[in-house]
């Protein structure tokens, strides 16, 4: 399972400079105007656990393969997008194909980099992006919806669902609140409402970018964004695009000492991927053997089937059963066969739901 947060914002608030330091690429040109970015970039990047490489060590493992995040580095937005200004329609319709948004913020003030808005105000700048994403899905259920209460009076049962679901959104777009606020009744709801792929149904992830300086703690600009994520049940962190692009030219052993002389503990992108986790509610479980130790990546809530399934199809539909061992009995007892003589390897069913860290074999049977 593939899952992508699209890099969004208005123009020269760090969007690209941060997807080239993630992604550790040039593939996203980053210059001081707008619309340098035209096409959305797309690069993977490696999800950095710990867990995997003591996972190796136990094992003795010949490779680590990390499970991945897909970033787009998506074109800049600007006033009027919903009504085809700039690059709108195009900036709108990459939001759509993706999981979560990713909404860098400019924290930082600096006279040589423009503001297509004059002034630095992060509050200001999301209010404009969610301003053009409501007014879009705004338009595209007032035509919608009246379609489906019409087709629910004639006994559509699909179609009633949908006005029920979809009317809720309206009610809350006409409000000037996102669509993401709705609460569909039931898994029917959940699915037509899902399917909609309403562009502020998206959960979101504000990305303030600070200088050097304010990396370690923030500033008042970034502490202004972080109170609105709260208000919003969203996420916030704060990254400093530059810092990032100097990290990326580093070799992997220099750079535990240079976030140590700025005063971090990890990455901008650590941080990004641990907050983007949390946002789409999803947990690691991990496979490990002579040849390789890997990690995979599920919705929480999944169960032993469908964590199979993201290892090939075959073992989703022949499953039988799970054997699971808990990532830190694996570790003290020194991997699968002391954990199978301590009585901590389970064999687990259809219905087991997979915890973050399981260690995991599948036996299947097609």
């Amino acid at each position: 399972m593939g899952f992508r947060c699209g890099i969004v914002g208005l123009p020269n608030v760090g969007k690209s400079t941060l997807f080239n330091a993630l992604t550790e690429t040039a593939a996203a040109q980053a210059a001081n105007y707008p619309f340098c970015t035209i096409e959305p970039n797309v690069g993977n990047v490696a999800v950095p656990d710990p867990r995997l490489q003591q996972l190796a060590a136990v094992a003795g493992s010949a490779k680590i393969i990390e499970t991945q995040l897909g970033f787009v580095d998506i074109a800049g937005l600007v006033r009027g997008a919903s009504k085809g200004e700039g690059l709108g329609n195009q900036f709108l319709g990459n939001i759509r194909e993706v999981d979560a948004i990713v909404h860098v913020l400019r924290c930082f003030e600096n006279g040589d980099v423009t503001h297509v808005e004059g002034k630095v105000d992060p509050i200001a700048d999301a209010e404009t992006v969610e301003t053009e994403l409501m007014l879009s899905d705004l338009e595209s259920l007032e035509k919608r919806v009246p379609n489906y209460i019409k087709k629910g009076q004639q006994g559509d049962k699909e179609a009633k669902i949908a006005a029920a679901v979809l009317g809720q959104a309206l009610e809350l777009l006409r409000a000037g609140k996102p669509a993401r606020l709705t609460v569909p009744k039931d898994e029917e709801e959940a699915r037509v409402f899902a399917q909609a792929q309403l562009l502020t149904s998206k959960p979101v992830l504000y990305v303030c970018n600070v200088d050097e300086g304010d990396a370690a703690h923030g500033n008042k600009l970034s502490a202004l964004v972080f109170e609105k994520a709260k208000a919003e049940g969203a996420e916030a962190v704060v990254v400093s695009a530059a810092i990032e692009a100097e990290i990326a030219t580093m070799a992997p052993e220099e750079r535990g000492e240079f976030l140590s002389e700025l005063g971090l503990e990890e990455t901008g992108l650590a941080r990004v991927i641990t907050a983007g986790y949390k946002l789409l509610h999803l947990l690691t479980f991990f496979t490990v053997g002579p040849k390789e130790a890997r990690a995979w990546t599920v919705h929480a809530g999944a169960k032993a089937p469908q964590a199979a399934g993201e290892i090939h199809t075959d073992f989703e539909r022949g499953f039988i059963r799970a054997e699971t061992i808990a990532f830190a009995d694996y570790i003290a007892l020194k991997g699968e066969s002391g954990a199978r003589d301590a009585g901590k390897l389970r064999q687990e069913g259809k219905e087991y739901v997979v915890h973050d860290g399981d260690v995991m074999l599948f036996r299947f049977n097609v």
